[in-house]
């Protein structure tokens, strides 16, 4: 004889709106019941100086406590040419670093540039952003926008 133990409701919180959801449930659901973007991630906020811990967008048992605190999105701080710059999104493109690295493009008939970072997460920790793509970001990355007049 096998018992079904219902999942019971608790009080989360997702980007500071109180929610309420089956516990346990899995990462795929707890992303949907936030409506969380496919390009963005979920973290539960860890105390003290520990890391917020990434919620897996899976299938996996995921336990909950009444009043966690959740969120999708926090700003990190990128290097730009030097200068720091506060993002809100996981992934950037080429476009939006010449755009943050020159605001007003330089002056000249063929332009170019090239985008070259470091300090990257661990699925793309350098290399070069090429027109037309985007890279994964993290906090204190560094990106090196060089301008080339090719006339």
């Amino acid at each position: 004889m096998s018992v079904n133990v219902a999942a019971h409701l608790v009080r989360i919180h997702i980007d500071r709106e109180a929610l309420e959801s089956p516990n346990p449930t899995t990462g795929e659901a707890f992303y949907a019941l936030a409506n969380i973007p496919g390009h963005r991630e979920l973290f539960k906020e860890v105390g003290g100086d520990k890391e917020d811990e990434l919620v897996p967008r899976d299938a996996k048992k995921l336990h909950l406590k009444e009043d966690e605190h959740f969120y999708s999105q926090k700003a990190v701080t990128i290097l730009v040419n030097g200068e720091p710059n506060e993002v809100v999104e996981t992934r950037i493109s080429f476009d939006q670093v010449v755009k943050l690295a020159y605001p007003v493009p330089p002056s000249g008939t063929l332009i170019e540039f090239t985008v070259t970072y470091r300090n990257g997460p661990p699925a793309n920790p350098k290399g070069t952003l090429t027109d037309g793509h985007s890279v994964k970001i993290k906090n204190k990355m560094i990106f090196d926008v060089t301008p080339t007049d090719r006339s």
